[in-house]
Order: structure tokens, then sequence, then C-alpha cells
């Protein structure tokens, strides 16, 4: 039976320390009030709740020893082995590297890169993190983890910006401007007139696109239909819409970052630049008016 440890992170409290002296006959002073940011107590360490799980790398030399691994596990066991590995079922072959859990739970979740809870992001109702190192997305609802999955960034010649980014517009279906021949389905974009966006395509385990975020069919069309749009007034942006943050790089002369977990369950954790980059991207987004616009309901005309 899989058991789940929680890893303890430190977090930065004020202590409000008595002024009172210890001799009760002087009178108390009044608390010293110190001004704190919401993002100055974020914890650099994000408290991350993961199986008690190793990992191991199978190689999987021959045809034989594949044939072995689709007879050893179930076909939703295999999903949940594809996902870890950022590739589709059709790029498993023989001489293919992948990284295998010894115990396997039916919910991808408890593999989750990202942590389940994340307070810094607990003022944005919505919110997509995209992180190019791990070739992973995260979906926030008021700073609770919905969803995560793996994705496949724009590769080292077309790589996918950083940056804190807003959805914009979406189509069931889109024509690649780059290759009339690659349809796009649920294609949600985040960067207007660089054409950059979330779609499902093929997922190699590595970084493929020409600038997008490929996903499964599943989760672009779960991001379709969950994440906001802008709005518009006129040709002006009135409001804006679920924010897309990218961040981190992924690094193509090592080993991939889901192989490192067989040496370390914590390799795919966030970094602590990481955490110094996405505070900044929240300030960003908590300083922009367009992300509080209230519309206003109609009053009821009066009987």
């Amino acid at each position: 039976m899989m058991t789940k440890i929680y890893k303890n992170t430190t977090i930065l409290i004020l202590l409000t320390c008595a002024l009172v002296a210890c001799n009760k006959k002087e009178e108390p002073k009044e608390p010293v009030n110190i001004p704190v940011s919401v993002l100055d107590t974020i914890k650099i360490d994000p408290p991350l709740e993961r199986l008690d799980v190793v990992y191991s790398i199978d190689s999987l030399r021959t045809n034989t020893a594949l044939d072995s691994f689709n007879n050893r596990f179930t076909e939703e066991q295999r999903k949940i082995i594809y996902a870890l590995n950022r590739i589709d079922k059709r790029k498993v072959w023989a001489g293919k590297p992948l990284v295998i859990p010894d115990s396997i739970s039916a919910d991808l979740m408890d593999y989750s890169p990202f942590p389940k809870e994340l307070g810094m992001v607990d003022t944005i109702p919505k919110l997509v993190l995209i992180s190019q190192r791990v070739q992973a997305f995260g979906l926030y609802e008021s700073g609770k983890l919905i969803k995560w999955g793996p994705v496949s960034s724009g590769k080292r010649s077309t790589p996918t910006p950083n940056g804190l980014h807003y959805g914009n517009y979406k189509a069931k279906r889109k024509v690649s401007s780059v290759n009339k021949d690659w349809i796009l389905p649920y294609y949600f974009n985040f960067m207007n007139f660089e054409g950059v966006g979330t779609h499902q395509y093929s997922l190699p385990g590595y970084p493929a696109s020409h600038a997008c975020v490929r996903l499964y069919m599943d989760d672009a069309h779960f991001i379709y239909d969950w994440a906001s749009m802008w709005k518009l007034q006129g040709t002006s942006i009135s409001a804006n819409g679920t924010p897309f943050i990218v961040y981190g790089e992924y690094d193509y002369d090592n080993k991939k970052p889901w192989l490192q977990l067989a040496d370390s369950v914590e390799s795919n954790d966030f970094l602590e630049e990481e955490i110094k980059i996405l505070r900044d991207h929240i300030q960003s987004y908590l300083d922009d008016p367009k992300n509080f616009i209230i519309e206003e309901t109609p009053e009821e005309p009066l009987t």
C-alpha cells in the first residue's frame, strides 16, 4: 500500500514579539506595525506532496523487453508511464529508455512536479504554469493544483518565449501558419502577434515545436474549455484572459529531467531561481488593472 510523505518546508513567519517589559509597572508600548507584502511570505521551497516511490530506468533494449513491458503493465499504467516520460504511445520502441516508478498509482496527480498547494498564487482564480525545464504544465485554481500533464515546448531554434502571457483567443481546429498540413486541435493562443499557444500534437519526449506548447488531446481539450479568453472593446483589450506563465530552460546537454528522478525524487521540484521568477510575474499580474475588471450586472427595474 502506497503511503504519502510530506516535505516540510520553512515558511517565512513574522514574529510579533511582546513589547511589554518584564516589569509589570511599565506601561505597554504600542505594537510596531511592519507592512508586509503577501509576496514576502512566499515559501522558497513549496510543500510537495508525493508518493513514497522509487524510480528506475528501463532501457527496453530488445523487442522481447518491449513485449515484456507491454505485458507487465496494464493500459492505464502504461499511460501513466508515457506521461512521466513526456511521450505518446507510438514513441515507445526497443532501445527507448523510460523512467518507471516501482509503484504505479492510477492518478497522475500523485506524480506531479508542481506542489498541490501554492500559496503565492492563491489570489489568482485560474493560472497556467508551463515549465520548459521539466516539460510540464500545471493548472491552478486559487492556489490549488487541479491538473498537470506533459508538454513539448519550442525546440532549441524556435523556443517558446518565457514570461507572463494571457489567454487571448481559441479555436477548436486551427491550421498551422508554418505548414498548412499541420492541424492543431483545441488551440488556445496566449501570444497574439507571435501566434503562440497550446494545442494537441505529438509528444516525442523533448522540446520539438515551432514555439507552441504541444499537449495530449485530453489536456488540450481541458484547457480549451477551462481557460478564459481576453475581452475586447473594439481593437483594445479591456480585460485579460487567464494568465499563462512560461518559465525555465530545458537542458539539452544533460540527462532528461524525468530520467533524473531515478537519481533523486526531488530533481524535478521548483528551483529557487524559478520561485523568484514566478514571484516577479505574479507581482506584474497584481499590478495590472486589466486582471481585476468587475462586470456590473444590470439593475432590475423598479416595479
